[in-house]
């Protein structure tokens, strides 16, 4: 091999690394973007609009970085180099994760009603009380939308029904609390038959607020539960998944 074929070489594989490692630092800044998307909003340096802006541009940034990483594979290709290969291959599948989360998202949402109340007995959802207050000062009603959301609830979530315990009262109202301090939730309201509490997601801080009514039947104590967010047209599943894991963990709890 000549000394110009081999400078080639090595210019080759200069370059290919240096376009993966470029792939890799906007793989880095777009994760950046991403990951601190929630805690801006949560923490009021970020209006909601802006927020979610910022995971679009963040997702763009990634399919740029997973375009470098391409581009410095094949280029580590030719000049058969292992590392810029190596790279190159680690940039492609950093920005492929990291645009697949806002995706999976759009597909979950595009799955689900663009509802955000939920409640076990449609007929008569059980009303906020402690929490009326809280709920007047957030975007989303405090009384139960009506028959629209309750027609698309039943063609979403069948399964969301109300649960009968054979078990006293006290003690199904004393598993619920439980059971819900333990998911985190803040209790605003503990009464004779009834629970009122707010759950904080994780990542934007987006309150949910629940209300848990208990009632004695010839069948044993009936748990209807509601779950309601205070803001946003859509809860993407939220409110369905959260009461289906409440009302298991209660049941395993009573057993």
């Amino acid at each position: 091999m000549t000394r110009d074929h081999m400078t080639s070489g090595h210019r080759g594989t200069g370059l290919a690394f240096k376009v993966a490692l470029a792939g890799g630092i906007l793989a880095i800044l777009a994760a950046l973007s991403m990951a601190g998307a929630g805690p801006a909003y949560r923490a009021g340096l970020l209006a909601l609009g802006d927020a979610f802006s910022m995971l679009r541009y963040g997702a763009f940034v990634a399919l740029g970085a997973a375009g470098l990483g391409v581009v410095g594979l094949v280029m580590a290709a030719f000049t058969r180099r292992a590392l810029p290969a190596l790279l190159g291959g680690l940039v492609i599948l950093a920005g492929l994760v990291l645009v697949a989360v806002p995706w999976m998202q759009l597909q979950q949402a595009q799955a689900v009603p663009p509802i955000h109340d939920i409640t076990t007995d449609l007929q008569d959802p059980p009303a906020f009380e402690a929490l009326v207050a809280a709920r007047k000062a957030a975007p989303n009603a405090v009384d139960y939308p009506g028959e629209a959301t309750a027609r698309q609830q039943r063609e979403a979530y069948p399964d969301i029904q109300p649960l009968v315990l054979d078990a006293p009262l006290p003690e199904v109202l004393a598993a619920a609390e439980a059971a819900a301090r333990d998911a985190g939730w803040e209790i605003a309201a503990v009464g004779d038959a009834r629970l009122e509490a707010t759950d904080t997601t994780t990542w934007f801080g987006f309150k949910d607020d629940v209300v848990i009514r208990l009632t004695e039947t010839p069948d044993g104590v009936r748990v209807d539960m509601r779950s309601a967010s205070r803001l946003g047209t859509s809860d993407v599943g939220t409110n369905a998944a959260r009461i289906r894991a409440f009302l298991s963990d209660l049941e395993q709890r009573l057993e």
